[in-house]
């Protein structure tokens, strides 16, 4: 008896070769029926007996497409109406748009054989593309994703890319970028003046005999634009660091394979799994001890550490076969700006730093820098999150009504939800000049508009003075009903953790970080929290101290390490010897009557602070000329002490209760100790892993003190992959359960998804 069944799918579902795949298993099967896109998903009616139905139901489900996510699957039996033949209708645009945009994908293995077969017709083509990979999140305009809702839409196919594409046992039917070199996208090699140098793969090929000559190329990418020169070329690389005015950042190198790496880099088998993903994000590796590194110092200093990505498009591809070398690939705009998505914006932006463009004409939507991830506890962990994740959604149930979360003020990511589905949007950067605020607001209009939203709750910092923050009461002035929700910094750190992890009722929230609006006014970053749903209670922070000349300690950072040293030894600090920056008199006299007059001297609970002036104690690092770079370089010293002497010793520490009932934990002790070794000329590995395992320890005894078994760690600390992964193994030896940031960055830009999360306690 023939039978129908009605399918609903909801999810990844579109631009994956989701429907020639059902197509095929239809017809294999001998089903008869449709199945169509839609705004909401993929609607499928299917006529057979009901075992085979059945039986098709449960292969779409087992053998789906690679890069297809099911969310909902949904199903129901109806009166047959006697289909004669199984056929893929066209798309309709109904109803709420709900169906999932796939982040832009890295070139597959098939398109990869095409790409450097001499004899395919899409040899050397740098935007071969088919339904299993290639740009979507960056080209598409709206749902349902068709080839007229992307920057696709101008080029009109021929008639052997029309073939593939209505063909459904073809890989590329309605591969939506679907081109080849007779119809589709070209690159052209322009000078710092817009004149034209070379076309298509002469210009490829020129570009690549600059980098080898050491010029600097901008390439036009998926997301946006990078700066690219030859890696092994310090003057090359010194020559980039000046005109970008970055004087010691480490670079993001993309290598041409895997084999290469691996000459440079220790790489485990999760590295390698991560570095040769779909999503083919940079992963931060342990370089190579004692060998005769090809990279040049300029690339990463003394940074224990590379930033590496294989070739992801058809044009990095291309390129990196072509040079077969190294090659620094860094984004491509002016320091703390956006990454240039047009031509018109790197000639304006990067005519003083790129010496040639290698540009290409089809359009970027929006901008999508390189996502950021390493290695922690044998698990990845997101650090900057973009290209390849972005934007698939983040499952929160209980979210009543349209909600916009405006994030942070730093590192800066939005997020909206559709339902249950929470889409949080690629990394925007920190809200410091105009252009990073045009490109904070363009992401809120395009995501809401993406999906029809109109948000009728607004969550955001609270932060008085942050951009994000102003942005949402601006919201609420233009419409009078709207609800605008302010969540403390931290908490959002520890919602944030929470939503990814799955967790609900009460847990312990270390949140540590350099800065964060405290509900008393003054600046938090040293937290213990215990959440409970919609509520929070601060129960510990670490001891407060004084940052002199505010801000410019965050750069300054001896006035950081002064301040805690005045705290602990008084005047005295002045006499004490072996401490570099206190031999400069004249300015630790300035700093002390700053912090006797209590001049512009904030009180903070900054872990990330701490973490600074201790590493200008240690004599690590005075002045820091990238965010944490002292802390880092602290952590580095850590790591870098010799196996044999590797210690469990720590620095002792009090913690007692204040007149409200939180206990502080003083780190005078700490301090001190530290200063007595750097006095005692201890070695600076071995004072900083004693630091490293003090603050572990404090974490381990406030969740004795606390009770509560289940610890959440969050907060840009914890981008220490040495403090996180100590915190973590204490905490787990002493019978914690213990829980950290995996798709979600742990920094700012994850506050956004925990914005998103105290949502979903709202009435």
């Amino acid at each position: 008896m023939t039978h129908k069944l009605k399918i609903t799918i909801r999810g990844v579902v579109q631009g994956v070769g989701f429907r020639p795949f059902v197509y095929r298993l239809a017809s294999e099967m001998h089903i008869k029926g449709w199945i169509i896109n839609s705004s909401q998903g993929v609607f499928i009616e299917a006529e057979s007996d009901k075992a085979t139905l059945e039986n098709f139901s449960e292969r779409i489900r087992t053998e789906r497409p690679a890069n297809s996510y099911i969310q909902s699957f949904e199903s129901s039996w109806l009166d047959p109406e006697g289909f004669t033949e199984f056929e893929i209708r066209e798309s309709k645009e109904q109803g709420s748009k709900t169906a999932l945009v796939l982040p832009d994908i890295s070139t597959c293995p098939d398109c990869l054989d095409e790409i450097f077969d001499p004899n395919n017709r899409r040899y050397l083509y740098p935007f071969t593309n088919c339904t299993n990979c290639g740009p979507r999140f960056s080209i598409i305009a709206d749902l349902p994703y068709d080839r007229c809702n992307t920057t696709m839409g101008e080029f009109e196919m021929c008639p052997e890319c029309r073939a593939e594409y209505t063909d459904p046992l073809n890989r590329r039917f309605h591969a939506e970028p679907t081109a080849c070199p007779k119809c589709g996208p070209k690159v052209t090699l322009l000078d710092n003046n817009g004149k034209l140098l070379a076309e298509k793969n002469d210009a490829i090929n020129m570009a690549a005999d600059l980098i080898r000559g050491g010029k600097i190329v901008a390439l036009k990418g998926i997301g946006g634009y990078q700066l690219i020169c030859d890696a092994r070329n310090g003057t090359a690389s010194r020559e980039l660091r000046t005109r970008k005015r970055r004087s010691e950042k480490p670079f993001a190198m993309m290598f041409p394979d895997i084999n290469s790496v691996k000459a440079e880099c220790e790489v485990s088998a999760e590295e390698e799994r991560l570095l040769c993903s779909v999503e083919a994000p940079i992963v931060l590796l342990k370089r190579k001890r004692g060998i005769d590194s090809v990279i040049s110092d300029e690339c990463a200093g003394t940074n224990p550490y590379f930033g590496i990505m294989l070739p992801y498009s058809p044009l990095h591809h291309i390129l990196m076969r072509e040079l077969g070398f190294p090659v620094i690939a860094t984004s491509g705009n002016i320091s703390e700006e956006p990454i240039c998505t047009t031509e018109e914006q790197a000639f304006e932006k990067l005519s003083g730093i790129a010496d040639v463009f290698l540009v290409h004409n089809r359009k970027i939507l929006r901008h999508v820098d390189d996502s950021i991830t390493r290695i922690v506890n044998g698990r990845e962990m997101m650090m900057r999150r973009a290209r390849g994740y972005a934007p698939l959604p983040l499952v929160m149930d209980g979210i009543k009504g349209t909600v916009l979360a405006t994030g942070p003020h730093l590192k800066n990511t939005i997020a909206v939800n559709k339902d249950s589905n929470v889409f949080v949007s690629q990394h925007i950067g920190d809200l410091e000049n105009v252009e990073s605020i045009n490109a904070f607001k363009n992401v809120v209009s395009d995501l809401t508009a993406f999906y029809e939203l109109k948000p009728d709750r607004v969550i955001c910092d609270m932060h008085p003075d942050y951009i994000s923050t102003r942005y949402a009461e601006s919201m609420k002035e233009k419409v009078q009903s709207l609800q605008v929700h302010k969540v403390q910094h931290h908490y959002a750190h520890v919602l944030s953790c929470m939503a990814e992890s799955g967790l609900e009722g009460e847990v312990l929230g270390v949140s540590w970080d350099g800065t964060g609006f405290g509900t008393d006014g003054t600046i938090w970053g040293g937290e213990f929290l215990l959440s409970n749903g919609a509520e929070f209670r601060r129960a510990a922070h670490l001891a407060p101290f004084r940052l002199p000349a505010g801000e410019q300690a965050i750069q300054d950072v001896w006035k950081t390490g002064y301040s805690l040293l005045y705290s602990v030894f008084g005047k005295d600090c002045d006499n004490l010897p072996n401490i570099e920056f206190l031999k400069n008199t004249a300015q630790t006299r300035l700093i002390r009557q700053m912090l006797e007059k209590d001049i512009n001297s904030p009180v903070t609970t900054s872990a990330g602070r701490l973490f600074d002036g201790a590493a200008a104690i240690a004599g690590i690092r005075n002045k820091a000329t990238f965010e944490a770079q002292a802390a880092m370089e602290f952590e580095f010293a850590a790591e870098s002490y010799s196996d044999e002497l590797k210690t469990n010793d720590y620095f002792t520490f009090e913690t007692v209760k204040n007149s409200n009932g939180v206990y502080e934990i003083s780190w005078s002790n700490i301090i001190r100790s530290l200063a007595e070794g750097a006095l005692r000329g201890e070695a600076k590995g071995l004072l900083a892993l004693k630091f490293h395992n003090s603050m572990a320890e404090i974490i381990v005894n406030t969740a004795k003190l606390l009770k509560i078994n289940r610890v959440v760690l969050t907060g840009g600390c914890f981008l220490n992959k040495l403090l996180l992964e100590r915190s973590i193994s204490r905490l787990e030896e002493e019978g914690f359960k213990v829980y950290w940031h995996q798709r979600v960055p742990t920094g700012d830009g994850g506050i956004s998804a925990g914005q998103m999360k105290f949502a979903s306690y709202l009435k």
